[in-house]
């Protein structure tokens, strides 16, 4: 049941996390969008400003774009990156983990890490390039945000929600890479064992 378990561990940390993300995803959106006129100077002044003209909701708006966005890339960031360390183990390398050293090992992760980025970009990338419309689009009077979204994807199309995929697989990959090797590299440093253990021995 390891996958059942890094799927629901992930998935359930993700929607806790995502409601402190997601104030800061609004104010980000906004500041990097708005170049002609920016929307603030500061952090405080931009908090300020969304809760003085839009309240609790200017927020929150992009909430359910963002779990659509953060909860299936955490599950694929870690599922796969699991899975990606046991395969290359199994089939890519000629001797079990424990005959490598440390760096190597660590050379391993970087490499499981990069593959499950391009996955995480790839499965996130619509619901990504959604939370970055609607948190520059304003809503009509009485319109719901189910429905600016909707009115949104129609607007993109299929060919535009991928839009800047390739750079996105790039950054996403370099970053989750990264993730992972400094995780490893501390859990190495403190004695513990790299990501990817032997499977346990049958008596």
């Amino acid at each position: 049941y390891r996958t059942l378990l890094y799927l629901s561990a992930s998935a359930s940390a993700e929607v806790i996390a995502d409601l402190a993300l997601c104030p800061w995803e609004a104010l980000k959106v906004r500041m990097q969008t708005s170049i002609a006129t920016p929307f603030t100077t500061s952090t405080v002044e931009g908090f300020r400003k969304i809760a003085t003209t839009e309240g609790l909701n200017g927020f929150y708006k992009g909430i359910t774009p963002l779990w659509l966005r953060q909860v299936p890339y955490t599950m694929v960031k870690f599922a796969t990156f699991e899975k990606t360390v046991e395969a290359i183990y199994k089939h890519c390398l000629s001797h079990p983990k424990e005959y490598y050293n440390k760096a190597q090992q660590l050379g391993v992760t970087f490499t499981a890490g990069y593959i499950a980025g391009i996955f995480c970009a790839i499965i996130s990338h619509p619901a990504d390039t959604l939370v970055s419309k609607l948190n520059n689009v304003a809503k009509a009077e009485g319109q719901s945000t189910g429905a600016l979204a909707i009115n949104i994807l129609k607007d993109l199309g299929f060919k535009g929600v991928w839009t800047g995929l390739t750079p996105r697989i790039t950054m996403i990959g370099v970053l989750t890479a990264l993730q992972w090797f400094i995780y490893d590299t501390f859990k190495v440093m403190t004695g513990l064992p790299a990501s990817g253990g032997s499977a346990p021995k049958k008596n």
